[in-house]
């Protein structure tokens, strides 16, 4: 539609690097993208982003572009729109955007930050980060916003003409696009002005015009299209003009539409509503089920990818990172857990939870995070990550678990705090098929040193523990309860004890969330949740045991482990 010496080549030189972790097939470069959607017959539309986390929703969209707003990122640094923020500032933001997305990124580039030295500057370190195409406007800098005020001064038409000239100088990919911005009709200077200011534009190089406008209706843009013709394509934000029917914009016959600010506008009221919920009711109860689930927010950044890659470059056990739940007091040690979590009781000269976590260290297992809840400050050890269930009381080990979704990624292990196991266990865990792999002690408990009326977790499998060397055959969990009796119709005990694959991992985090909608998130335990596993036909597998471990719910636990270890 609109072809020059370059239209015919359909690939750059330059091709750009998608996204860490991206499996897409080798594309088009995104500059060669951006100039075949401007240069093609039909009409395209690029949305509003603002940074790496929008633009990545606005790819998720199906948009086949990316519209890098001036007001939009200056609006989310906290600044107007007057380029209070450094170009530089900026570029910073842009190359998140462009790491984050595969598709082009259209960027805002104001006046182009200064006279034509700056913006041939720009343009070069805008190829350098694989930004598709700039916008630059003839106005002067520092910029106004376009909708700020009357009869705004414009850059006088020949300078403007040596940016766009020193521009398309500097770009180092020939596929490249300069938008020149005509904000004649903004000023209030009138078609003919407008008309031969992007004539001049396009014969400095410009790859399109941008043509402006903020009366409500769109009259000005289709009486500039009609005299414009095909000379060069024509972008439009139609934001004031927005109750023009777009297949107006079609017949007109406009190359590109930028819905400009829309997603920096829509954080805005959703935050706001959010914000003052939470204040008004001191509580989340009212609005963790109308945001977005944190599982999505990880998807979105990719932790996933980077569990992967964690599976593939570190060592056995270090690819594996660790989530202890330790947010309990433990009432039945009475005062031995007025001040401190049961999990930091002392076990002949050191916390038990600082014995768990070297029995993890030594197996390789380096990265280890630890839910605190009561009495929190206790647990202050070295070489873990600490994340919060400040509701501890009157929340289960599910919630706490919730709390560590952003690291139930990838490879990892599940462990109460308040365990103790021999290191040969874990390793043969570690070494266990399947996506999910629990451990249950084949033993059935009846030790006389524990309380007789304390609940235990009781499992049962798809077969019974055998103790044949030469048995190998795959074993799953079928039911899991809890009772003080239940040892009957039991297989073993669950130790609380689990293995993840990056496939387990997605599962739990689906079930956590199908937990949350539901309501049966807070109360409920471990146990619950791999019920509500298997309810769904989810495989669970066991690694049988014969004891080599050890828990502490009570005072006859304690004496116990003070006693073996």
């Amino acid at each position: 539609m609109f072809m020059d010496e370059q239209a015919t080549k359909r690939l750059s030189t330059m091709a750009r690097t998608l996204p860490i972790g991206s499996a897409r097939a080798e594309a088009p470069a995104k500059t060669t993208r951006l100039r075949d959607l401007l240069q093609s017959p039909a009409l395209a539309f690029i949305m509003e982003a603002h940074n790496g986390l929008s633009a990545k929703i606005v790819e998720e969209a199906g948009f086949e572009g990316v519209w890098a707003s001036g007001l939009s990122m200056s609006a989310a640094l906290g600044v107007r729109d007057s380029n209070e923020a450094s170009w530089t500032q900026v570029l910073e933001m842009l190359e998140f955007m462009a790491d984050a997305t595969a598709i082009p990124i259209l960027v805002d580039g104001d006046t182009g930050y200064g006279n034509f030295n700056n913006v041939r500057r720009l343009v070069r370190k805008l190829c350098q980060r694989g930004i598709a195409g700039v916008c630059i406007e003839d106005k002067l800098f520092p910029k106004t916003n376009s909708f700020i005020g009357e009869n705004q001064p414009l850059a006088d038409v020949d300078e403007f003409c040596g940016r766009i000239k020193a521009g398309k100088d500097s770009q180092s990919d020939d596929d490249f696009q300069l938008v020149a911005r005509v904000e004649a009709l903004i000023a209030g200077w009138g078609m003919d002005e407008a008309l031969r200011r992007a004539e001049a534009y396009q014969r400095a190089g410009a790859d399109a015009v941008l043509i402006h406008s903020k009366r409500e209706t769109a009259d000005e843009i289709t009486d500039f299209c009609a005299s414009w013709g095909a000379r060069a394509p024509v972008v439009i934000v139609p934001t004031m003009y927005h109750r023009t029917p777009t297949q107006a914009f079609r017949e007109a016959g406009v190359s590109m539409v930028i819905w400009a600010n829309h997603n920096m506008r829509a954080a805005v009221t959703a935050m706001r509503q959010v914000s003052r919920a939470i204040k008004e009711s001191e509580s989340l109860t009212a609005v963790e089920g109308e945001i977005t689930p944190v599982r999505e927010v990880f998807e979105l950044t990719g932790q996933a990818e980077l569990a992967a890659a964690e599976a593939r470059y570190l060592a056995a056990g270090g690819g594996y990172r660790a989530i202890l739940l330790a947010a309990s007091r433990g009432t039945a040690l009475g005062p031995l857990t007025e001040r401190r979590p049961k999990c930091m009781i002392d076990v002949r000269g050191e916390p038990l939870l600082q014995r768990l976590i070297r029995t993890l260290n030594k197996s390789g297992l380096r990265d280890v995070t630890v839910v605190r809840g009561y009495c929190k400050e206790a647990i202050a050890l070295a070489g873990i990550e600490a994340v919060d269930n400040d509701r501890y009381d009157e929340t289960g080990e599910a919630a706490s678990l919730a709390c560590a979704e952003g690291r139930l990624y990838g490879p990892c292990l599940i462990s109460y705090g308040d365990i103790l196991f021999r290191r040969h266990l874990l390793d043969g865990l570690l070494a266990a098929d399947g996506d999910i792999v629990t451990v249950v002690d084949a033993r059935r408990r009846t030790d006389s040193s524990r309380a007789p009326d304390r609940a235990v977790d009781w499992v049962r499998c798809s077969r019974p523990f055998t103790g044949s060397y030469l048995d190998d055959e795959r074993v799953t969990l079928e039911a899991i309860w809890s009772d003080s009796a239940g040892a009957d119709d039991a297989h073993g005990e669950f130790i609380g004890l689990t293995r993840l694959s990056a496939e387990g991992a997605a599962e739990v985090r689906a079930e956590l969330d199908a937990m949350v909608k539901d309501g049966t998130l807070d109360k409920a335990d471990l146990p619950e949740l791999f019920a509500r596993l298997i309810g769904r036909g989810v495989a669970v597998d066991v690694l049988y045991v014969t004891g080599h471990w050890l828990d502490v719910d009570d005072a006859f636990d304690l004496a116990s482990l003070r006693n073996l270890v």
